[in-house]
Formats: structure tokens, C-alpha cells, sequence
């Protein structure tokens, strides 16, 4: 049997993309500016959803959409989709700035 990969944590930003962290310590960078054009995916450009509602749902990237996080009721990708066809990225340096400036 082959790795199964399993997201562990995501990071919207505010242009369409996604920071992945994946279950063997890769990050990987999705950028969903073209999904969110089309079918069910547009409602995430509305009312900050893209941004309030990522989040990580039976271990891969997911959205909820009425703030329930039922599996049932989100968005989501396939974790093995995201793995294969996103590139490995660093850390986003500029998220812990920001973070260490707030403490200050």
C-alpha cells in the first residue's frame, strides 16, 4: 500500500491561495484563484468565506460553508489531488511577522 497523504493544517490568504501543511512535514501551495470561478466553489468569494471558512475536514482541505464544519455540508479536495499537483513551498515567513508584531 502507498502513502496516503493526510492534511494537517491550512492557511488561507487573501488572494485564492492555501498553504498546506501535509502529514510528512511538506508545505504546499494551492492556489485556487481559478476554482473559485466556477460551479459551487464561487460562493467562497463571497462574504469572506474563502478566508473564515477553510479549514481541515477528514484530513484534507476543506470549506465549511454554514460554520457547522460537517463533513457533509463542505467544500473539499481531494488530499491526494493536492499533494500530487501543488508545489512544495516554505514556511510563509511573513505569517509569523505578523504574529510576532501583535505580541509586541
Amino acid at each position: 500500500m502507498g502513502y496516503w497523504p493526510e492534511v494537517l493544517q491550512v492557511i488561507p490568504t487573501e488572494d485564492y491561495k492555501v498553504y498546506i501543511y501535509f502529514d510528512d512535514g511538506t508545505i504546499r501551495l494551492y492556489d485556487a484563484s481559478e476554482l473559485v470561478k466556477f460551479g459551487v466553489f464561487r460562493q467562497l468569494t463571497e462574504n469572506g468565506l474563502f478566508m473564515k471558512g477553510a479549514t481541515v475536514l477528514n484530513s484534507t482541505l476543506a470549506w465549511t460553508l454554514d460554520g457547522s464544519y460537517n463533513p457533509e455540508t463542505c467544500l473539499d479536495l481531494c488530499p491526494d489531488t493536492l499533494y500530487a499537483e501543488c508545489p512544495i513551498v516554505d514556511e510563509p515567513g511573513w505569517l509569523f511577522k505578523n504574529y510576532e508584531e501583535s505580541l509586541e
